[in-house]
């Protein structure tokens, strides 16, 4: 297995001794590859999290969110309480990787890295139990369903954060196209808004050749759809990110028949809260003047919304930190680009300070593991986690829970 090349530090030991012991938690993110859930249905993987962490000694809380729990550990007499998350779910992709671990379940993988996040969590937490050189509380937080449903609101919704308050709170992701093992930090806004709107247009149907009898949607939709694009150039500061999509505009069945309904899909994305209010007003005053010129009605519904995601500057330096001490500065991107795909992290961290970062998942360049597959981007048949990455992620939330967490 490859891995990067650590700067020699103090944390060297901790890095090292995570790579002895990597064969196990391989083999264990290996076996929740090979039986991806998605969510909400994260049983089997809930199951296997919730035995190991009972058998290191954690207290376990399960049914949060449905399938989520959090293993709790108290140490010494420390007052400060914290919080490290890793998602569970896997996605409606079929797996084209042809690896020996590759996905049993026909039209679901793990196509976006969730089993190398549960496995790190994992193999930190053993770590730390075997260790327990901190003091205070330590949360691990193993969330169902981020991909589009909202898992981590679910938890919160359940009491989350009342139950097992958090002084602050942190998560990472991998991330393909960058270095394996490179830690990239940001503070402030790092992942895009994203809400996902159906808008619906009816109107009056009519045969094809009798068009002055009808109120076409689709024509009243064609114009919406070039509208829309003007909303981000017109409304919108050069400067700022902001993307609306139009995703799927479906109508009709018969060549020579007008519908009575049209539906457009949107996929609305942006950097800034108050751009995410600017691009949903104007949406809504664009579809409502289109449907009125070409005599529609128009309904919109919102079916996912997640909100920027905003890491909180003191607890981004502390990670920085942290990050530097264990790879060195040369393996760590200190303020790197934001990210126009979203995460639901972002909930938590609207309630509790803390900060989401990146661990590279591997560039292509003399990258050997599974044959390139480190490289390949998330949401992709041909994806896999880099496994290189384990001991180094272990070894910073170990790290960092020792950091917070410190012991007289």
């Amino acid at each position: 297995m490859s891995s990067p090349v650590i700067d020699a530090a103090p944390t060297h030991a901790l890095l090292g001794g995570l790579r002895q012991r990597a064969d196990t938690f391989v083999a264990l993110r290996r076996d929740i590859h090979q039986h991806p859930e998605l969510g909400y249905a994260e049983f089997r993987t809930s199951d296997l999290v919730a035995e190991r962490l009972q058998a290191w000694g954690y207290e376990v809380t399960r049914g949060l969110g449905g399938t989520g729990l959090v293993g709790q550990l108290k140490r010494g007499d420390g007052r400060k309480r914290l919080g490290l998350r890793a998602d569970m779910d896997a996605l409606p992709i079929h797996e084209a990787t042809g690896l020996p671990w590759a996905s049993a379940h026909a039209g679901r993988m793990h196509a976006c890295g969730h089993d190398g996040h549960t496995a790190m969590l994992l193999a930190a937490a053993e770590h730390i139990a075997r260790t327990g050189r901190f003091s205070g509380t330590l949360n691990l937080i193993f969330q169902p369903a981020e991909e589009g449903l909202g898992g981590a609101k679910a938890m919160m919704d359940d009491g989350l954060f009342e139950r097992f308050p958090c002084d602050a709170i942190f998560a990472m992701h991998n991330m393909p196209g960058h270095r394996q093992g490179q830690l990239l930090l940001r503070d402030g806004a790092t992942m895009a808004s994203s809400d996902g709107l159906t808008i619906t247009l009816t109107g009056k149907g009519s045969h094809g050749a009798m068009p002055h009898h009808s109120a076409d949607p689709v024509v009243a939709g064609s114009s919406i759809v070039l509208g829309l694009q003007s909303i981000v150039a017109r409304n919108v500061d050069p400067k700022a990110m902001a993307v609306i999509t139009v995703g799927a505009f479906q109508s009709g069945e018969a060549h020579n028949v007008i519908p009575g309904e049209a539906v457009l899909k949107l996929s609305v994305r942006a950097l800034d809260r108050g751009v995410r209010a600017t691009l949903r007003r104007r949406i809504e005053e664009l579809v409502d003047a289109q449907a009125k010129a070409f005599n529609v009605t128009w309904r919109m519904e919102q079916v996912t919304g997640y909100p920027v995601l905003v890491n909180t500057p003191a607890e981004t330096d502390f990670a920085r930190a942290v990050a530097t001490e264990l790879v060195g500065a040369a393996h760590v991107v200190p303020q790197t680009d934001p990210l126009s795909g979203s995460e639901d992290f972002a909930f938590m961290l609207e309630q509790v300070p803390g900060s989401y970062l990146l661990i590279g998942n591997g560039d292509g360049s003399g990258d050997p593991h599974n044959g390139g597959h480190g490289a390949c981007m998330v949401h992709n048949p041909g994806y896999d986690f880099n496994d290189a990455n384990l001991p180094v992620g272990a070894a910073y939330w170990v790290l960092l829970t020792e950091r917070f967490l410190a012991a007289d």
